[in-house]
């Protein structure tokens, strides 16, 4: 296949995932040209609301992927990975704001809409700089990177773990959450960041930028999956994933196991900040309420249903549950948090390695059966 011929070492003893990255290239090339090339009243025109909901889909299995690389191989379930991903959304978001000079509601071109609205009479300092791009795109990366380094230091060399880990990340967003909900941090409040007119000059709200901000979210989703093979089948994935089978024992022979958790918690932040600076030009919006636990705990659902400690199933689990939750919110709107929560217990009781296990069982029953 094309991608095992140009990924050859990476995807060695992957062939879902050398099976999903193919899938991925192809659906990469095809959707783009099934709405641009295609006449809208034909049967294969593939609309825009649907690239744009297809590539907030990949932003999301990006995330998972984040999160798969500390759960699954780790053993980190850090309910925290909202934050990571809403702040790299305030990071384009500020830099599509600045984007918008004088054509927002008041005119302004310096200071954003609700900075008018709330009397500031001048751009807070931290926004300095985001109105290049290149200083938006090193502000995704390192600000969940800082963040995640600085608590990963002080709960790793505290020996924080299991389930009061989990707990101590969920209070992180929280925390989060209500600063960024306050109009005096700069942020826009409640409303946060939206109305945005362009990207590096082009049109948000036109169809062939949203078909590129797809492929991008494509090529994300791919270079982040071949990023985490990578570290997952290296020198140090194998001790990563010898600190989550007996980390006593790692320990006992001589590895610095807080220094591998920590570097794996920051990478898995970085990504995750990636795919929140994706997802912002796509849906138009970002706002406190990314930070919310509940995001991070659906995550989880995403990655456990998917299979978690394969990458790709994690993939497939955010992709799965997040086609099931526009769909039913859309038909059953009511019913939608009490089908996911059934959902989670029935994965966690009968089927531990989620969607992807049942496929790997399913494959060994009938492999038995032939012989």
């Amino acid at each position: 296949m094309l991608s095992r011929f140009i990924f050859k070492r990476l995807l060695q003893d992957d062939k879902a995932g050398d099976r999903l990255l193919t899938v991925l290239i192809a659906v990469m090339v095809l959707v783009p040209v099934l709405n641009l090339a295609v006449p809208p009243d034909s049967v294969f025109h593939v609309s825009t609301y649907t690239v744009t909901l297809l590539g907030k889909y990949l932003t999301y299995a990006l995330l998972a992927i984040a999160l798969d690389l500390v759960w699954g191989f780790c053993g980190i379930l850090s309910l925290g990975h909202a934050a990571f991903f809403a702040l790299g959304g305030y990071a384009m978001g500020m830099y599509l704001m600045r984007q918008i000079g004088d054509r927002g509601v008041y005119g302004n071109a310096e200071l954003p809409d609700f900075m008018v609205f709330l009397n500031w009479q001048e751009l807070p300092w931290y926004w300095s700089g985001f109105d290049m791009f290149w200083f938006a795109m090193i502000m995704v990366a390192l600000v969940p990177g800082v963040l995640a380094y600085v608590f990963g230091w002080l709960a790793f060399r505290s020996r924080v773990t299991g389930v009061y880990l989990s707990i101590i990340t969920q209070a992180l967003t929280y925390a989060l959450l209500l600063a960024f909900f306050r109009n005096e941090m700069g942020f826009g409040g409640n409303n946060g960041l939206t109305d945005f007119k362009d990207i590096l000059g082009f049109d948000l709200q036109s169809d062939t930028t949203r078909a590129w901000l797809f492929v991008l979210s494509a090529l994300a989703v791919l270079l982040g999956y071949l990023l985490s093979r990578y570290v997952v089948n290296s020198k140090f994935g194998r001790v990563v994933i010898a600190i989550r089978d007996a980390e006593d024992r790692a320990r006992f022979i001589g590895y610095n196991v807080e220094q591998y958790k920590l570097w794996i918690f920051v990478l898995s932040a970085v990504l995750a900040g990636i795919a929140g600076a994706l997802y912002v030009p796509q849906v138009g919006i970002i706002n406190p309420g990314e930070f919310s636990p509940l995001n991070s705990i659906e995550l989880a659902i995403w990655v456990a249903i998917g299979g978690r400690g394969t990458i790709y199933g994690a993939v497939i689990g955010a992709i799965l549950v997040n086609y099931a939750k526009t769909y039913f919110t859309g038909v059953f709107p009511e019913f939608w948090l009490f089908a996911l929560g059934a959902l989670f217990v029935i994965v966690t009781l009968y089927l531990p390695r989620g969607v992807v296990g049942l496929f790997d069982r399913w494959k060994v029953n009938k492999q038995e059966a032939d012989t």
